[in-house]
């Protein structure tokens, strides 16, 4: 046991382990042939408590620290299912932080503690066609008219989108720019809401990721969470918590591929030996297993720092936890599926699907350039 989780750190992780294992990764494959996995999953992570681990227990959240949710997103992958367990921290710990900062007592009862039980899911609504990496250009527009907000534009790559019930929205409500930058809730029950189409994508097949679109959507002001006009610095700050614990899955899902893949060395033989007395074999896995070890403590560094609570959020070591913890999963993803041969390259195979799935982690939450070009600026280069 890392002397970072104590004996209840570890007690919360056996529970997160045994529900991965028992309920959702014997339908990993299932959940991905069919491109969804049952909404009964968010209530049962709500039930028990997994939605709320460090949100405000006055709406149902459990109150706790940051190693809670290290714990969480390292058992998570033992879901076998990247789409499974995007959604899941999606929910947990990137739609909904926000609203726990910001949200006044009447939002937060209306939006924050129904998505913690797990009966309303939430998705965060940033990106759009023209703005990914770059959101302070982004287009969709708030316009106040009276009492209410007028939303009109579009959102891409969203995920959760298809079936949320909710959204923790990014709207332009002044200038260009970063400073007239606003975030909302917005139930997408509201007329003039439209889900374009659930986008295909390469890996995580089970979550849902849509193009949303706004037309003349009116939601009432009180909405808005914080202050007008002041949404940029608080999206910046979301992402540095999604950042983390994206890391944090990463390392755990590196772990996994490499317990699958030295377990099939050991019973599958080749040439008169187990694959894995082959030398070459032996050596990558040493090499990425040392790799593997110091991503996780550089990401528990930054778990650390987080955990500190302070106004200043570790940016720099946020960023290379990301960079680093993605950017290695590409390289164990090809070895482990390599070493399984032919068998690394059907549905069936857990390694085959995790090889696509991780694709996707050096471009979600902020791309490995950007990554980089964050930590320079904190360089001063």
């Amino acid at each position: 046991m890392d002397e970072r989780f104590t004996p209840e750190h570890e007690a919360f992780r056996r529970t997160v382990r045994q529900f991965a294992e028992k309920e959702l990764a014997p339908h990993a494959l299932e959940w991905d042939q069919a491109g969804e996995f049952p909404r009964d999953v968010f209530r049962r992570c709500g039930e028990l408590g997994f939605f709320g681990i460090s949100h405000d227990p006055a709406y149902g959240g459990s109150g706790l620290d940051y190693w809670y949710v290290a714990a969480f997103a390292e058992e998570l992958a033992r879901a076998r299912n990247g789409g499974v367990a995007m959604s899941l921290l999606v929910q947990g710990q990137m739609a909904t932080p926000v609203i726990n900062e910001l949200g006044t007592d009447e939002q937060k009862r209306e939006f924050l503690a129904p998505a913690l039980t797990g009966e309303r899911i939430a998705a965060l609504a940033m990106s759009e066609p023209d703005a990914g990496s770059d959101l302070a250009r982004l287009r969709t527009t708030a316009r106040r008219d009276g009492d209410d907000y007028v939303i009109q534009g579009a959102k891409t790559w969203i995920s959760n989108g298809a079936r949320a019930d909710f959204l923790v929205l990014a709207v332009r409500t002044g200038g260009e720019g970063a400073p007239g930058i606003s975030l909302v809730t917005l139930p997408t029950d509201v007329k003039g809401f439209a889900v374009s189409k659930k986008l295909q994508k390469v890996g995580h097949r089970s979550s849902d990721m849509a193009i949303l679109y706004f037309e003349d959507c009116r939601i009432p002001a009180r909405y808005v969470l914080g202050r007008e006009n002041d949404g940029f610095f608080h999206i910046m700050n979301s992402f540095h918590a999604e950042r983390l614990v994206t890391a944090l899955y990463t390392v755990a899902v590196m772990d996994d591929l490499l317990r699958e893949a030295i377990r099939y060395g050991r019973e599958r033989h080749a040439f008169g030996k187990r694959l894995l007395d082959f030398q070459v074999w032996r050596h990558t896995f040493v090499d990425h297993a040392t790799r593997v070890e110091a991503a996780r403590q550089l990401t528990y560094q930054a778990v650390q720092l987080f955990n500190r609570k302070r106004k200043q959020k570790p940016v720099k070591e946020i960023a290379m936890a990301k960079l680093l913890t993605t950017e290695l999963a590409q390289r164990v993803a090809y070895d482990c599926q390599q070493f399984l041969g032919g068998m690394g390259y059907v549905e069936e195979s857990h390694v085959a699907r995790a090889w696509r799935d991780v694709r996707m982690l050096t471009i979600g939450g902020g791309t490995s350039e950007v990554m980089k070009e964050i930590i320079a600026g904190t360089m001063a280069l």
